[in-house]
């Protein structure tokens, strides 16, 4: 009788850890975006912010949803990324406006212009979703014709993964150009490094595809390096420290 209770009771307990482990999976990937959403707002500046940050978690997020027609994981990372998009349409919605409303060009940029040199600088927030809208269309007609085709299934994963592992690098090379981490948020950092390294954990203990704890690996790698740049900046400066803050913020701008 004691065992069948004790059984049971590590049946809730697991079940329970499953499902906070799945909902922090689906969340935890958003909530670093929680407080620039915030200071945008409350600044009515969204300089600091990179809208291609919005561009690439579109793209990756896009492919990996492609990627589970070729190649089934776990459902938790389908909604992580269904999530995401949300969350990225939302904050190229508030950048768009806070752009608008301050710039002194008058001028509309338009997707339709087919304009590269304006090319995800555009005067509407419906200039973003027409182009997510025909990225996906047309993604989805070549997954479509090659899903028959492994090599591409497994090369479509492959990119959308990596795409998002490498988010860090502009930052990682942006830190080096300038010898300093000036102008960025190490709880950011950190909280980047301590997501990467549960996500690439959950992937590992879910057997997720191979593609997926292969670039969180280099996810975290990429952290751990700007990590390092911190301490080496810090101790080691390169240049005199400024009182201005820097607008060149994570590329990652989590």
């Amino acid at each position: 009788m004691e065992d069948e209770m004790f059984e049971q009771l590590m049946y809730v307990l697991n079940q329970l850890v499953t499902w906070i482990a799945a909902g922090a999976m689906v969340f935890g990937g958003v909530v670093p975006y929680i407080p620039q959403y915030r200071d945008i707002r409350r600044t009515q500046n969204a300089e600091g912010f990179s809208t291609y940050v919005c561009l690439v978690l579109l793209v990756a997020n896009i492919l990996r949803i492609l990627f589970r027609f070729g190649r089934y994981f776990e459902t938790p990372l389908l909604w992580q990324s269904i999530v995401m998009i949300a969350t990225m349409l939302i904050m190229l919605n508030l950048c768009t406006n806070v752009r608008v409303a301050t710039e002194l060009q008058t001028k509309r940029r338009s997707f339709t212009d087919f304009d590269w040199s304006h090319f995800w600088s555009w005067s509407r927030f419906v200039d973003y979703l027409q182009c997510v809208l025909a990225f996906t269309l047309l993604a989805a007609y070549v997954t479509y014709l090659l899903l028959d085709s492994s090599v591409f299934v497994e090369s479509l994963g492959f990119l959308a993964v990596f795409t998002e592992a490498m988010l860090g690098m502009p930052q990682l090379y942006c830190n080096y150009q300038n010898k300093s981490t000036e102008g960025m948020s190490i709880k950011m950092v950190m909280m980047w490094t301590s997501g990467d390294t549960f996500k690439t954990g959950y992937f590992l203990l879910t057997e997720a595809p191979v593609q997926f704890w292969t670039c969180g690996l280099l996810q975290v790698g990429v952290d751990i390096a700007i990590l390092f740049q911190v301490y080496y900046y810090s101790r080691y400066p390169q240049k005199p420290v400024s009182h201005t803050v820097s607008h060149t913020t994570s590329t990652k701008a989590l």
